[in-house]
């Protein structure tokens, strides 16, 4: 079964690094991505009201034109965009009158939808069928002497219906960490929401959250934190600028998108327009580590 690829929007400009990475390594890995044509926003966050079936259709729009390009499985990177097109693929996946309701919305597009297009985070496929050690095996510049907190945030384990690991003690961020050499550091506030879209209408909330999610990696011995999740990555990265501010003993601490760690270990070189997408400018850590 031939697997598509879902960018989503946030991954074609202030997370482009996340995905250049992310199609890098893959490349090293033997599995390059393929990205579905004609895709389109998923809406960001599904609806927390049951019969919202509007809010459905830009995800269900998505799996509908992969499954109209021939894949049965889609891969998407962010964490907001698993969680939304997982959701809306099971609001109809078992309710007839749910996909025929749908159907008829799509009624320009060239095929009806099935709801069979199945829905996996590249973590994931990392895990299940490219395996840790076969990554292992293929890293050329192994991150010995990184010390990282892998953040999970709420969308890759909330609700736990559609958590890719065990929900209240996952450990998939972690194998990857030690998957390419690093050392992996559990932090208590590593399940913990960043705040979310409070960043636009209470940034004061998302600003304090920041210096408490970084301080409980820092004190559990974290050089640096990743992440899947774009939200998060900014708030937890171009939060710091606010949060250095606010907080005067803060000390600033490198974010990475996993899949910059991931392309790194297998050899890739650091692109210097990745750090330009960073607020703290990861190159002097990685430097100071001997990795560029």
């Amino acid at each position: 079964m031939e697997y598509g690829y879902y960018p989503g929007c946030t991954l074609k400009n202030h997370a482009q690094n996340f995905e250049d990475a992310a199609l890098l390594a893959m490349e090293k890995l033997g599995h390059p991505l393929t990205e579905m044509k004609d895709w389109v926003c998923c809406g960001t966050v599904f609806s927390q009201t049951t019969d919202d079936l509007m809010l459905q259709l830009a995800a269900i729009r998505n799996l509908l034109r992969a499954e109209h390009q021939g894949y049965g499985k889609l891969i998407t990177l962010c964490s907001m965009c698993y969680n939304t097109l997982q959701r809306a693929r099971d609001f109809i996946k078992d309710d007839p009158e749910n996909l025929d309701k749908v159907n008829q919305f799509m009624y320009k597009e060239p095929i009806s939808y099935t709801g069979n297009v199945e829905v996996i985070h590249l973590l994931s496929l990392l895990q299940n069928e490219i395996t840790w050690e076969s990554i292992a095996k293929q890293v050329v510049k192994p991150l010995k002497n990184l010390k990282i907190g892998g953040y999970y945030g709420c969308m890759l384990l909330r609700p736990k219906e559609y958590a890719i690991d065990d929900f209240e003690d996952p450990v998939i961020l972690e194998n990857f960490i030690e998957a390419t050499g690093a050392e992996s550091v559990v932090f208590p506030y590593r399940l913990e929401c960043c705040g979310a879209y409070q960043t636009v209408t209470n940034k004061d909330i998302t600003v304090k959250r920041t210096f408490e999610l970084i301080e409980s990696a820092r004190d559990a011995g974290c050089e640096a934190i990743i992440t899947s999740c774009p939200l998060c990555a900014f708030n937890m990265d171009q939060r710091q600028k606010e949060t250095a501010e606010e907080f005067s003993q803060f000390v600033e601490m490198p974010v990475f998108y996993f899949t910059e760690l991931l392309a790194l270990a297998l050899g890739v070189e650091w692109n210097s327009n990745w750090s330009k997408l960073h607020y703290v400018n990861p190159e002097p850590y990685l430097k100071a580590k001997g990795l560029i």
